[in-house]
């Protein structure tokens, strides 16, 4: 469990002053000037001490991220940018951080800026994200004034930071999409190579970063990389903003530390499960991309990257979907193939037919309408959509079909036989009558 006084977040729930006096009481902004002095490298090499993997979902190191950035300036500007876009349904930490914490966010995007040698940041929001891009927007105004941003600053590091709203469409998380979206384009992925390091953000040298990975930077680098990495277990360290919904009793997001049971997670912060633990059918432990788990599997496990990879699923971003017996799972799968379906750039073809394929046969299911051999069908469509398209939506769209079929076959026959049993009692009693 995490102690009081690790917490990096500690107005998540807003309840204390959100301005900058109010931030800067609570420790942001504190000593900035010193720790920019110590240079990029030292920063970048703090980050990468830390452990500190990447918050978005992908879990890649960070500060190996940032390293990618070029170190000598070939006249390009190099940026930096900020995924806010939150769009994966089960997910909803940043705007929490966005509406209550932004002093964490823009500090950590002047120590990013300053470790990539980039002046400009850019911060994409989620086109439903309004209130919490007026709030962002408050607290980056209150910065300029104070010289914390803009030119000439207080703490010696140049730096810009520039909101964009998105348009609502979850391909735009993806960061290449993100870039194009960025550039008024229509938002789809770039092929890779050449990597965003390289050529990003208007053919310059970019760093795309989720709002947690940037918004944890400055407590990293101020309370040391030691103190982060003493968090957790090895490859899994530091805090995290975990999120629960569904059938608990007090759904929230709350801060705990990596290497959490499930168990622990669930009753010290979201009430239990509704109607109590034999109650509980399945989780979908990182938001809707990552393949569901069955109750016993899900009950004890280890809530960090490498434990949800033992049950056969991924972390995500940590947002858990708790589901209890009243749950139809397959039509809760099929709700889940239906917004992958919808959300698809239709960029490749794998995926702009797959995801198609996939909620259709998903559909039949559910309503028992399909035959057995078809569960086999499904799932050769799964592996024929994953790892075969540009960006990872395939495997997103994938991953919950393959989850359901692996966990909970024995629903999707006991479905298809007691629709078949119902079609033969229709049609004796429709014999019997015209007889």
């Amino acid at each position: 469990m995490l102690a009081d006084k690790d917490r990096i977040f500690t107005n998540i729930y807003g309840f204390k002053d959100t301005s900058l006096k109010g931030a800067m009481a609570r420790g942001c902004w504190d000593n900035t000037k010193a720790i920019i002095s110590k240079g990029r490298d030292w920063i970048i090499d703090e980050m990468k001490a830390s452990g500190l993997r990447g918050r978005g979902g992908a879990g890649f190191p960070t500060g190996m991220k940032w390293s990618f950035m070029p170190k000598s300036n070939d006249g390009r500007p190099h940026y930096l940018v900020v995924n806010a876009d939150e769009s994966e349904p089960g997910t909803c930490k940043d705007r929490d951080i966005l509406r209550h914490d932004p002093h964490t966010l823009i500090e950590g995007c002047v120590f990013a800026a300053c470790a990539m040698g980039a002046n400009t940041a850019f911060i994409y929001i989620r086109g439903e994200y309004i209130r919490e891009r007026e709030a962002l927007q408050r607290a980056i105004d209150e910065c300029y004034e104070a010289k914390l941003l803009g030119k000439n600053t207080r703490h010696g590091h140049d730096c810009d930071i520039i909101i964009h709203h998105g348009a609502g469409a979850y391909i735009c998380g993806e960061e290449t999409a993100l870039l194009e979206s960025l550039e008024g384009k229509k938002g789809q992925p770039r092929l890779k190579p050449p990597f965003p390091a390289n050529m990003g953000l208007y053919g310059c040298p970019t760093t795309v970063n989720n709002v947690e990975s940037i918004a944890v930077a400055p407590a990293i680098l101020r309370r040391g990389a030691k103190w982060f990495s003493s968090i957790g277990r090895p490859n899994n360290v530091g805090t995290k903003l975990f999120m629960i919904s569904g059938h608990v009793n007090t759904p929230c997001t709350v801060e705990e530390s990596l290497g959490i049971t499930f168990r622990e997670l669930v009753e010290k912060h979201a009430g239990g499960i509704r109607g109590g633990w034999d109650n509980l059918l399945a989780v979908v432990p990182g938001g809707a991309s990552c393949p569901v788990v069955k109750a016993e599997d899900m009950m004890d496990a280890i809530m960090d990257f490498d434990g949800m990879k033992e049950v056969k699923s991924s972390f995500g971003t940590g947002g858990a979907i708790v589901m209890d017996k009243s749950t139809d799972i397959i039509k809760a799968i099929w709700r889940i193939s239906a917004f992958f379906k919808h959300e698809s750039c239709g960029q490749c073809t794998p995926c702009r037919e797959g995801t198609g394929w996939m909620m259709r046969l998903l559909g039949r299911m559910v309503e028992g309408r399909a035959q057995k051999r078809e569960i086999d069908l499904l799932f050769d469509v799964s592996t024929q959509v994953e790892g075969h398209t540009i960006c990872a939506l395939g495997d997103a769209a994938a991953w919950p079909v393959q989850g359901l079929i692996r966990n909970f076959r024995s629903e999707i026959e006991e479905r298809i036989d007691a629709y078949t049993r119902n079609a033969v009692q229709s049609r004796h009693i429709a014999l019997e009558a015209a007889q």
